[in-house]
């Protein structure tokens, strides 16, 4: 049963427990209301997407107290220094490159090497996010395709028995989502209107292209191949070569050149937690056992499975 909880300290403190615990948590942002995962923890990440029944493995926005949190785990610019000092805390997430030693999980940013970061500037979500003391995932806390919410019982129209608990602040100030903006070229990349204004940002830092203007598609699921590991991959293997490194779901295939099993035991969640981490390790050790390409066994077509593949495809996509 989902627990409503008071934004007092107590609720607040149940809230951090049941985060460090792996839990889902929704949460009160000046924008909308968030579904907070720990953002470090693969598992409780994959259960946001199990939750909001998520068909992709879309980029999700990392939450931080301070600007200082936030670029512990992206490399920012003299740009993004700039919007933080002015705009932060506030409905701004900036995508910046992810800092190698990060420990945000590979599948909060769906396996990309930029990681999208935010400071909200509700008083509620800042207590949340600084007696945690760890990054926290948080898409709107909906079901995937319906209506942001805007208030705790929106929260349990949808989302009641999925998830752990609802931290209620009452409505939203703001409304709608935080403004995206892509920093990790040149030229900064509008990639979502929101709660920043387009002109206070160029107020800041001049000029803002538009995603479809610059020719850049960086906003989640717009490319048919999507985030490829360098070996060709080969999708619903049944058999399996000593030449091809084998992506493992339940019982492995033998005869692989090398082999990552993302769920021993077929439990997609895990899978999911799991998926980009295999990719890079396959990819990287695959050629050191004299494999050419990677096999990857199929996963039912059922709860997260519907993510799993849709990201598998991409992968497998024509290069």
């Amino acid at each position: 049963m989902t627990e409503l909880l008071a934004a007092d300290a107590p609720g607040i403190a149940l809230a951090v427990s049941l985060l460090q615990a792996g839990e889902l948590v929704a949460f009160c942002t000046e924008t909308v209301y968030g579904l907070g995962a720990d953002a470090t923890n693969p598992r409780a990440v994959a259960a946001v997407f199990a939750a909001k029944q998520r068909p992709r493995f879309n980029p999700l926005i990392c939450h931080y107290p301070d600007q200082d949190a936030a670029f512990a785990d992206v490399v920012p610019n003299e740009t993004a220094r700039r919007l933080a000092a002015s705009l932060w805390p506030g409905p701004l997430t900036l995508v910046l490159p992810r800092r190698p030693q990060s420990r945000v999980a590979l599948l909060t940013a769906a396996g990309l090497d930029s990681l999208a970061v935010r400071v909200p500037s509700h008083p509620a979500a800042s207590a949340l996010l600084r007696a945690l003391a760890r990054p926290v995932a948080a898409p709107s806390a909906n079901r995937s395709g319906t209506v942001s919410p805007t208030t705790a019982q929106h929260v349990l129209d949808g989302l009641a028995d999925r998830i752990a608990a609802v931290l209620d602040s009452g409505p939203c100030p703001v409304g709608v989502e935080s403004t995206v903006l892509d920093l990790t070229d040149h030229e900064p990349v509008l990639l979502r209107p929101g709660g920043t204004t387009l002109e206070a940002i160029e107020a800041e830092i001049g000029p803002v292209h538009g995603a479809s203007s610059s020719g850049v598609l960086r906003s989640p699921g717009m490319m048919a191949s999507h985030y490829a590991p360098s070996l060709p991959l080969r999708l619903d293997a049944v058999s399996v070569s000593v030449d091809e490194a084998l992506l493992a779901f339940g019982t492995p295939l033998p005869g692989a050149g090398a082999t990552f099993n993302l769920s021993p035991s077929g439990d997609p969640i895990e899978a999911a937690a799991r998926l980009f981490v295999g990719l890079r390790v396959l990819d990287a050790t695959g050629p050191v056992h004299g494999c050419k390409r990677i096999a990857a066994m199929p996963v039912p077509s059922a709860g997260l499975g519907h993510a799993i593949n849709d990201r598998l495809r991409r992968a497998a996509g024509p290069r």
